[in-house]
C-alpha cells in the first residue's frame, strides 16, 4: 500500500465514524475512481485507541470485502459495536488514534514437534495467529506481541480468548493459522 493509499483509509476510517456520530448515517463512497489496490478483497482490522488503551478492535481475517468497505465497515464496528466497550461519544471523537491492519492470507502452520519448537518458532517470527478447536476460535494480530512478547504467554491469552483452557495449545485438535499485516495509523 502507498502512502497515499495509508492516508486516505485512515482519513476514510475517521470520515465514516464522524459521519455516524452525526448522522447515525453510514459513509459512502463511489469506488470506481479508487486505486487497485484499494478495492483488492483483504482481511481488514481497524483499531482505536484514546489515551493510549484500547478503545475499540474489530475486523474480518477472510477477504471477505473490498479494502476501502472493510475500513468503512470494520471503524463503524470498532467506535460503535465491540461489546467490550460503550458507544464511541463525540466528545471522545477527537481524542481518538485509528490504526488499520490490511492481512495478507491465512497459513496453516505445520505441525511441530514439539510444544518448544512451536514457541521458539513464534519467538522468531511473531504473526498474528488463529487457533480453532471444538467451534471455538480466536485470534491476535502480530501487534499483540508488543504487549505479550512471551510466546507461552501469547498462546495461554490467545486460549483463554477463545474460552478454551489456558493449555490447550499443548494439546492435539488444536488448529493454528498464521498471517502478517501492513499496519499503519495516525
Amino acid at each position: 500500500m502507498t502512502k497515499e493509499g495509508q492516508q486516505y483509509l485512515l482519513q476514510l476510517a475517521r470520515r465514516a465514524i464522524q459521519k455516524y456520530l452525526q448522522s447515525g448515517q453510514i459513509l459512502q463512497i463511489e469506488s470506481e475512481n479508487l486505486s487497485p489496490a484499494l478495492q483488492e478483497k483483504r482481511g481488514i482490522f481497524v483499531t482505536l485507541e484514546e489515551n493510549g488503551e484500547l478503545r475499540g478492535c474489530i475486523g474480518n481475517l477472510q477477504p471477505t470485502k473490498m479494502v476501502y468497505q472493510g475500513v468503512i465497515d470494520n471503524s463503524l464496528s470498532s467506535a460503535f459495536f465491540d461489546p467490550r466497550f460503550p458507544s464511541l461519544t463525540i466528545e471522545e471523537f477527537p481524542d481518538i488514534k485509528i490504526e488499520i491492519s490490511i492481512l495478507d492470507p491465512l497459513e496453516k502452520l505445520s505441525s511441530f514437534s514439539s510444544s518448544a519448537k512451536l514457541l521458539d518458532y513464534l519467538s522468531k517470527n511473531k504473526p498474528g495467529l488463529l487457533i480453532k478447536k471444538g467451534g471455538k476460535e480466536a485470534t491476535f494480530l502480530p501487534q499483540v506481541w508488543e504487549d505479550l512478547p512471551d510466546a507461552e504467554l501469547f498462546l495461554q491469552n490467545l486460549c483463554q480468548k477463545a474460552g478454551l483452557d489456558q493449555d490447550d495449545w499443548k494439546k492435539p485438535g488444536l488448529e493454528i493459522s498464521e498471517y502478517k499485516v501492513e499496519k499503519f495509523k495516525e
